[in-house]
């Protein structure tokens, strides 16, 4: 499948930047411990010719260590994945209905990360940049309640400040960027961060 976004001049130059970078190394080398893997899909589409990134936000749950963050679609790796970008695929389906094997398209892929918060599980996150087609369709799983898209150039302008959270009940002081009463921070802020810097 083909999109006009291919034609977007910050597609085009994120496309050449991310082809430079080696796929995701699924295979740990002999004696290293297997590590806990996951992986996020960074949305794009091109509606009305502006450049847009979907975000999504989680579902409060009782004991879930993300509960209630805004973040990328995805998850852990489970033992079907074949790859990391399978995970990408299979979460990002299974959380919006967005099947970017079938609808979408790869770019590449960004840094791999873990969390910095030792109360946070031990895991290495792979972030992977696709396209959708513009007039792409949502449904979101219990484990969401809220998707919206963010036009890249309004991301650029908005505020990276210091915000207050508590996550876990303990007040922190983290970078962050404001949008729309919400506070990207934690691990998504850093992914933001990498993929902004490619533009």
């Amino acid at each position: 499948m083909t999109f006009d976004a291919l034609a977007h001049a910050d597609v085009a130059a994120l496309a050449a930047s991310l082809a430079e970078r080696p796929g995701a190394d699924d295979v740990p080398r002999p004696g290293e411990p297997v590590p806990r893997r996951a992986a996020v899909a960074l949305v794009l589409r091109v509606r009305h010719r502006v450049l847009e990134l979907l975000f999504v936000k989680r579902a409060e749950y009782a004991g879930d260590p993300w509960s209630g963050h805004v973040a990328f679609p995805g998850g852990r790796r489970e033992p079907e994945d074949a790859t990391l970008w399978d995970t990408a695929v299979r979460e990002t389906r299974e959380e919006t209905a967005l099947d970017l094997a079938r609808d979408g398209m790869l770019l590449g892929r960004l840094d791999e990360l873990h969390p910095r918060s030792q109360a946070l599980p031990a895991i290495v996150v792979t972030p992977f940049v696709a396209v959708a087609p513009p007039d792409v369709q949502l449904a979101l799983s219990p484990e969401l309640s809220q998707a919206f898209w963010v036009p890249l150039e309004q991301l650029r302008r908005d505020a990276h400040v210091t915000s207050i959270v508590r996550p876990r009940g303990v007040e922190m002081r983290v970078p962050s960027v404001l949008h729309d009463g919400h506070v990207i921070w934690g691990m998504t802020y850093r992914i933001l961060e990498d993929f902004l810097g490619r533009l």
